[in-house]
């Protein structure tokens, strides 16, 4: 494996284990097989897809990198799709697996899901599970989502935000409950920082009633955290809707750093993940596996890839606002009903 991600320069290598690698590569004058390398994936190996994502942005991204990392390996894609965030029937997820699938990789919320992950288990299929935390007898690449959420915290706390707002993600994700961790983690170290907390599912929709909710609190945060980024752009549409500016009234940040992030005004500030190399990291560790002896009981590969506080437009400094245009931006438009 480790020989394997320093020929095809994938991250996840000491650098002086990576250079003894090379230095042998150069002194044994190897060069891939590429005939062999065929043999091995383009006739035998042949990944599974299974995705559900209410964010189009995220599955953009993860796609990509499933498509680039596939057809550098000559990988063949076999894609399953769920609805609106719910896995595929259990007789579609069994044809998947007669189909002579060599493993599968699954995109969230679906990698942590019970009955995809029983199907998968008991047909012994290898399964990659991009954005999981701890998933029993699966590859899991993420990043640190308790931390992320906690640095990105302590920058509105440095800002001198005090009222804070957070929308939770997906509750059925390990990493909804870890960024929410994360989140309260920081604001405990900050004496007299209050939130309000709305519950979303990390859909557009969900961020609007969530924004909604928190603009309507009383006193209303300074600074909202929305835990992914189509969840912050919807709130950004709300705080607009209620003729709030941002970032001079209102701060908004997410999570993700999707094209969502920066399609909208203003950019978003946001928590970078690098999605792309976390799904081409995992079809990488699947193929690794499934040409591999079986792992031990109870081994487990749990890759961690770094994230990124990316600074844009949407933050700023607690502004001094003038009561009567705050009750003004508290009401929704006229024109506009609630929620949409």
């Amino acid at each position: 494996m480790t020989v394997s991600r320093v020929i095809n320069d994938r991250p996840g290598v000491d650098p002086a284990t990576r250079a003894g690698v090379q230095q042998a590569i150069v002194e044994l004058g190897y060069t891939p097989n590429l005939a062999a390398r065929s043999l091995v994936t383009s006739a035998e190996l042949k990944i599974g897809v299974v995705y559900s994502n209410p964010s189009a942005a995220f599955m953009s991204d993860f796609l990509t990198g499933v498509f680039e990392e596939a057809s550098v390996r000559g990988a063949r894609l076999v894609l399953l799709k769920g609805e609106d965030g719910h896995p595929p029937s259990q007789s579609a997820l069994e044809d998947l697996v007669r189909s002579g699938i060599s493993g599968l990789i699954c995109a969230p919320p679906l990698s942590e899901s019970p009955a995809v992950l029983k199907v998968l288990h008991m047909a012994r299929v290898p399964v990659a599970a991009v954005g999981a935390h701890g998933v029993e007898g699966a590859i899991c690449v993420r990043i640190d989502d308790r931390l992320a959420a906690y640095e990105m915290t302590r920058e509105l706390i440095a800002l001198g935000h005090r009222r804070l707002g957070f929308v939770v993600g997906n509750p059925g994700q390990v990493a909804s409950l870890q960024r929410l961790d994360g989140f309260q983690a920081a604001v405990r170290e900050h004496a007299g920082v209050t939130t309000t907390i709305a519950q979303g599912d990390f859909s557009f929709a969900s961020g609007l009633a969530a924004g909604d909710a928190l603009l309507q609190a009383d006193p209303r945060p300074t600074a909202i955290f929305a835990s992914n980024d189509d969840m912050a752009a919807a709130i950004v549409s709300v705080a607009h809707r209620r003729h709030l500016d941002v970032p001079a009234e209102l701060t908004v940040v997410g999570f993700d750093d999707t094209t969502a992030a920066v399609t909208l005004w203003p950019p978003l500030t946001t928590v970078h993940q690098p999605v792309r190399r976390l799904a081409a990291e995992a079809l990488g560790l699947l193929v690794a596996e499934i040409g591999a002896p079986p792992r031990k009981a109870g081994e487990r590969i749990d890759q961690v890839l770094d994230h990124a506080i990316v600074q844009r437009q949407s933050t700023a400094p607690p502004g001094t606002i003038d009561p009567d245009r705050q009750s003004h931006a508290a009401r929704p438009s006229m024109n506009t009903p609630p929620g949409d």
